[in-house]
């Protein structure tokens, strides 16, 4: 009966594993998605602030009365404020990709965690199963 409890408790936690391991390889892949995510919307705030910069620096360039007033286009208080607009759009989106991805982490860890503490079991399981047959196999040879 203990046999089969053994093994039961082995299979257990060997199913387990796998579910682990898949668990992790799926939220690997979230991450990679996450992560690719947070550069393309970092990269397209870039571009809407380098549209800024041209279009303030082209207004500035071409207009003689704001190169005496400032000293160069990012002197001009439209452009702070456009900057700032901008940047503040985008702040939520790159907050929750960020959110999205340390919450990621945070279960990938714990898998992680509860994979080894079962492959910790199984090795004991292993090395006692390894150990009784040993004792049974010196047992019989001197009985």
């Amino acid at each position: 009966m203990t046999v089969a409890n053994l093994h039961e408790t082995i299979q257990a936690s060997i199913l387990r594993r796998a579910e682990l391991q898949l668990e992790i390889s799926e939220l690997q892949a979230q991450k990679t998605l996450a992560t690719y995510s947070q550069a393309d919307l970092q990269s397209l705030l870039s571009s809407e602030k380098h549209s800024v910069r041209d279009y303030f620096k082209a207004l500035y360039e071409g207009d003689e009365e704001l190169q005496a007033q400032y000293l160069d286009y990012t002197q001009i208080p439209d452009f702070e404020e456009q900057i700032d607009k901008i940047t503040a759009e985008f702040q939520e989106q790159l907050e929750e990709l960020t959110a999205w991805e340390t919450a990621i982490d945070a279960q990938i860890t714990t898998n992680d965690a509860e994979l080894k503490e079962i492959d910790a079991y199984l090795d004991s399981y292993k090395q006692m199963l390894s150990s009784n047959i040993q004792e049974d196999f010196n047992f019989g040879l001197n009985g």
